[in-house]
């Protein structure tokens, strides 16, 4: 399974944590002058292309200014190692600064990064509490807390709640997720089923919140 992301070619990538971001939409709205916006025209140009250096300068002055989508990709960059070394513990520090504002993506990839220890040493309650706070908007977040909950990973071991993780991911759409519901409702009695399913559907009613 992949645990990356795709490159951004448009600005605007998923946000939460709260009144950040009104402050970005202000910001943003300052920083998409026409001159930042042929700068992000250009850098995009250059990464579908191939042209990983081009897209790395024309990006880091954006992500230098700010820019989350700029930041993102520039972390991105350095996970793969497109354009540069590879790079993890820069990688973590440009994700870092986008989730900072607000950025659900690039606040999942350090839950990620966390839970492998790239960059940075294996933490897994640190990686649960940032695949929380991305799942109200990335779904990969919740089946990961579901794969934490079953491996008893940062977490006591929970089939109940793993399960109802997975519930919640595959109703939104991940088809690993569906999967992996099959395979643990073999492994349940029809009492834990039932109440795993009842607690995903109060999941979702909070909007992922508190769920476990």
């Amino acid at each position: 399974m992949s645990y990356f992301y795709s490159f951004r070619a448009h600005s605007g990538g998923s946000r939460i944590w709260g009144m950040k971001n009104i402050l970005y939409t202000i910001i943003l709205s300052f920083l998409f002058s026409f001159s930042v916006f042929a700068d992000w025209e250009a850098g995009v140009d250059a990464y579908q292309a191939g042209d990983y250096k081009t897209a790395l300068k024309e990006f880091r002055p954006l992500a230098e200014q700010g820019l989350a989508d700029a930041q993102f990709n520039l972390a991105l960059m350095y996970e793969h190692g497109e354009g540069v070394v590879q790079d993890y513990k820069k990688a973590l520090k440009w994700y870092r600064l986008a989730a900072e504002q607000g950025d659900a993506t690039a606040g999942h990839q350090l839950g990620v990064m966390h839970h492998y220890g790239w960059g940075v040493k294996t933490n897994y309650k640190e990686a649960l509490r940032f695949y929380r706070l991305a799942a109200p908007q990335v779904v990969q977040s919740q089946y990961s807390l579901g794969a934490m909950y079953y491996q008893g990973q940062g977490v006591n071991q929970d089939i109940v709640i793993a399960y109802m993780w997975f519930y919640v991911a595959a109703k939104n759409g991940n088809p690993r997720s569906k999967g992996n519901v099959n395979v643990l409702a073999k492994e349940m009695k029809p009492k834990q089923i039932t109440k795993a399913e009842k607690l995903a559907h109060e999941c979702i009613k909070k909007n992922y919140k508190d769920c476990g």
